[in-house]
Parts: structure tokens; C-alpha cells; sequence
């Protein structure tokens, strides 16, 4: 018996392949599981339980990743205070791995363990510029915004924001977003029709750091956001409660135009469950927001070296394919000549470096409050 645990001890160690001289190994009992916190939509979690784990334990069979859901980062606020918290009084923050809108405000905090290309070779193939804009936090996909619409009803689609909210105003009920707290395409034109009216200096700061002085520019925004409330689908200040019901009055034919996630509206597209008359388009003045999901490894894990296997496993060609040619439909955060040929072909030409990032994470969470209180029936 004891020549079996010693023999599984050192599989798991070879498995692993990154535990380097200095660095002090947890016992075979505490790396086996993992603890996954994954804040998104249901696609996401899909991503996660479906498609990349299966795949991880094909590769590191000795461990086990332990998933906490919660849909659409509706408790951000908790989470970061919990992390924080849990670093001030040297506790275990709970998770070893965090996905999630919240991670890049961790990481700005010192809450994050910065990994290395020496620990996590994978890191080596991540841009640079993802990694400085990450904080800490780690990109592992990219999925942009786009607007949606019935190529059948709409002949020529809006290019710019202007154009957006002059076609919702001249086809009254065929315009929808969905409410910013249930998902990110609508909380994209939300942010993107309240950037209109800043400057780029104060969108940058938005990003980049919490601000309460800043968010008081907001009020032209929602007035814009509140005029529209007559001439959105149902013309009664009522919004579809996420992103999958945008896509089930898309796929309907109820409305003819809104804002959709990028992997989302290709799956469905994919699936069949979207007819293919339904096209989408980038805009610009400005864009939709876009760019990378980022994971987040807390400092103080217990599991660090548990945590880096994963995320390094997930920044490798064979999980990049995944989440590229599997149901999430995503972008990748490595070159795409790392990719398989097929699924490159896909992906060559496109530059996740130059998507229009969302706010920070306690900058969304305000503006979902703010919405949700100074638009809808107003």
C-alpha cells in the first residue's frame, strides 16, 4: 500500500511538471482538488464543466476541480470584499481559481499571485499588453459585442451609435438590450451609449479604477438610455431579463436589432437554434466593448500550485482550440498559427488587443444599480 501512495505521489508531480527548486509542494491531499469561482453567464460555466474539463482531466487525471457558480457576477461586491478580507486576516479566500469581471480589481489590489512563464510556460505565447492590462489576472479567451439583426427587415445596418438609436426610433418595438444585471451585451450598450458623452481620458479611468466623482457624467447617458424606453421592444420600459432572452426574441423574429455577445450569437448560429437570416456587424462612435476574460489565482490559495496547473493547461493550444471551435465560440488569447490549422483559419486576422474594454468591476456593479433604478419605466 505504501509503495502505491508513493507511486501516485510521484505521478502527480510528474504530471504536474512545474514545481521548481524554491518552491515548496502542498501535500498530494491538498492539490488534488481545485476550487473553481466562476462569475458569468451559463455559457461560461458550459465552457468550464462540458468542454475544458473533461479535457483537463484527460490530461492531469489525479485531480479535481470543484465549480461555484454565480451567474453574472451578481455577487461581485461580496466576493472582492471576501477575498480582501480573507488576506487581511490570513484565511483561505475559499477559491484557488477566480473567472470573472472582478479579477483585473483584485489584481490592481495585490490580491493576486503574479505567475511567470517559469511556472506557467504557457504565459510565454499570452501578448504582453493582455497581461500588463490583466493586473495580475491572466487572459484565457476573448468575446466581443456585436449587433445583431434580421438581414431580412434591415437592408442596410447601423454602423455607428447614432445610426443604432435613429433606426430604434424609426421602427418602434424592433430595438432590444437586455438588462444589464442579466448579462453583458446589454450592459455593453448600457456603458457604450454612457461613453458617448465622455471623453477618452474619463473612459479610461473608468476601466481602470473605481470612481464616484466620474459616474455623475452618467446622467446624459441615461437620459439618452430613457427616451429610448418607448420605443424598445414592448415600448414600455420593459428590457428581456438576459443575454439568452435578446437571442430568443432575435431567434422569434420579435425584434429585428440588439446587441450580442459575439460567441453566443455563432453557437446558436451553429446549433440551428438562430435562423440564418440573422447577421451581425461591428459598430463604431463608439464601439461595442470587447476583449479578454481573465483568471485570477489569490495570493493567499493554498493551493497555488494546483491553481497554475490549470491555468496554464487552459493557456495551451489543445484548450485554446476548445474554446475556439467548441460551444463557446470564443477567441483566443494565443496566435493563432498555435492553433490547429481549421480552427485558425477562423480566427487569423483578428486582434483582441484593440477591443474596447469594459469598466472595472465596481464600476459595472454601480452602473448596473444606476440603470436599473434611473431607466427602465422612468
Amino acid at each position: 500500500m505504501k509503495e502505491r501512495k508513493t507511486s501516485k505521489l510521484f505521478a502527480v508531480l510528474a504530471v504536474a511538471g512545474l514545481i521548481v527548486a524554491g518552491t515548496t509542494p502542498v501535500s498530494s491531499a491538498d492539490t488534488i482538488k481545485i476550487r473553481l469561482y466562476v462569475a458569468a453567464d451559463t455559457n461560461v460555466k458550459d465552457l468550464w464543466e462540458k468542454a475544458l474539463l473533461p479535457e483537463f482531466y484527460k490530461a492531469y487525471p489525479d485531480y479535481n476541480v470543484e465549480l461555484t457558480f454565480d451567474r453574472n457576477g451578481q455577487n461581485d461586491a461580496q466576493t472582492l470584499a471576501k477575498v480582501i478580507a480573507s488576506k487581511v486576516t490570513r484565511k483561505d479566500p475559499g477559491m484557488d481559481v477566480i473567472d470573472g469581471a472582478m479579477t483585473v480589481q483584485l489584481g490592481g489590489a495585490g490580491m493576486l499571485w503574479r505567475g511567470t512563464a517559469g511556472l506557467m510556460p504557457n504565459l510565454a505565447n499570452v501578448p504582453r499588453v493582455l497581461l500588463k492590462n490583466g493586473k495580475g489576472g491572466i487572459p484565457y479567451r476573448a468575446s466581443m459585442v456585436l449587433l445583431a439583426y434580421n438581414s431580412k427587415n434591415v437592408k442596410t445596418p447601423p454602423k455607428t451609435l447614432a445610426e443604432i438609436l435613429a433606426w430604434a426610433k424609426a421602427n418602434p418595438g424592433k430595438f432590444t438590450y437586455n438588462a444589464p444585471s442579466g448579462g453583458g451585451s446589454g450592459y455593453s450598450f448600457v456603458q457604450t451609449v454612457i461613453d458617448s458623452y465622455l471623453t477618452q481620458q474619463e473612459i479610461d479611468i473608468l476601466v481602470t479604477a473605481p470612481n464616484k466623482a466620474l459616474q455623475a457624467k452618467w446622467e446624459k447617458g441615461f437620459q439618452t438610455l430613457r427616451d429610448l424606453n418607448k420605443v424598445t421592444y414592448g415600448q414600455n420600459g420593459t428590457y428581456p431579463i438576459n443575454n439568452a432572452a435578446t437571442l430568443d426574441l432575435l431567434a422569434k423574429g420579435l425584434v429585428d436589432m440588439g446587441p450580442v455577445w459575439s460567441d453566443q450569437i455563432a453557437s446558436a448560429l451553429k446549433a440551428g437554434t438562430m435562423p440564418k437570416d440573422i447577421k451581425t456587424t461591428t459598430i463604431t462612435k463608439p464601439s461595442l466593448t470587447g476583449g479578454p476574460a481573465f483568471l485570477g489565482i489569490p495570493s493567499n490559495s493554498p493551493n497555488r500550485n494546483g491553481a497554475r496547473i490549470l491555468v496554464n493547461w487552459v493557456l495551451s493550444p489543445v484548450a485554446q482550440n476548445i474554446i475556439v471551435a467548441g460551444a463557446m465560440n470564443g477567441l483566443p488569447v494565443i496566435p493563432s498559427n498555435l492553433l490547429s490549422e481549421e480552427i485558425s483559419a477562423t480566427v487569423s486576422g483578428l486582434d483582441i488587443k484593440t477591443l474596447r474594454p469594459p469598466y472595472i468591476s465596481s464600476n459595472i456593479s454601480d452602473l448596473r444599480t444606476a440603470w436599473a433604478s434611473q431607466v427602465p419605466g422612468k
